[in-house]
């Protein structure tokens, strides 16, 4: 990938900070971003999308899969963590490229066990809210941007403080830890097309999590 080109990069971008939470601008080019499409087309292959609940037994309007070791699931019973996809079949491996980017940016941090896949169609969004599934705090979330840019919303520890906004592009990695690792965070909406990285429009978010 290019970005491994530009010996010791993730230290000389300076990224954005928003809230605490790292933001890498244009850190994938648009050939590394293609590269990455093509190997998460293959993990969608194996464990294909699908509509979680939540727990009041709404559908979520983002549609996800991941790979790794532990996926991520939603129903009547609350959010949690599983080691295989509705259908049954265990998740596919993480992609060598992904967990490149994981290395580049978070060096020393143990592999991630989870590689969330979150697509944003037309109309979706994230309500606020914090990444504390996970067993330990400490290591970071790691989140890749691809497709049609996401207004991504910002605020503290506490629900219903003060939040600040920031366009994330595709190509742009975000990196949420130390002090801002359990930060509350959503997408409020996208610019559906704005992008022509996938073929039929939206956005597609990345995440890579340490679980247990």
């Amino acid at each position: 990938m290019d970005f491994l080109k530009l010996n010791g990069l993730a230290g000389e971008l300076p990224p954005v900070s928003i809230g605490g939470i790292n933001v890498y601008k244009e850190f994938l080019s648009i050939s590394d971003q293609k590269l990455l499409v093509e190997e998460l087309r293959k993990v969608a292959a194996a464990a294909p999308v699908f509509s979680p609940k939540t727990k009041a037994g709404r559908p979520m309007s983002v549609r996800l899969t991941a790979a790794g070791n532990f996926g991520w699931y939603s129903d009547h019973a609350g959010y949690r963590y599983v080691e295989r996809h509705p259908s049954g079949c265990v998740w596919p491996k993480i992609p060598n490229l992904i967990l490149s980017i994981w290395q580049a940016l978070v060096p020393g941090s143990p592999k991630p066990e989870c590689c969330l896949l979150n697509f944003y169609g037309e109309g979706a969004r994230m309500g606020l809210h914090q990444d504390r599934d996970e067993a330990r705090f400490e290591w970071p979330v790691v989140s890749i941007s691809l497709g049609d840019e996401g207004l991504f919303r910002v605020g503290g520890l506490d629900r219903g403080g003060k939040t600040a906004s920031i366009w994330l592009q595709s190509g742009d990695v975000a990196v949420m830890g130390g002090g801002a690792r359990l930060n509350y965070h959503g997408i409020d909406r996208i610019k559906f097309g704005s992008s022509t990285l996938l073929k039929d429009g939206g956005r597609l978010n990345v995440t890579l999590r340490v679980v247990t």
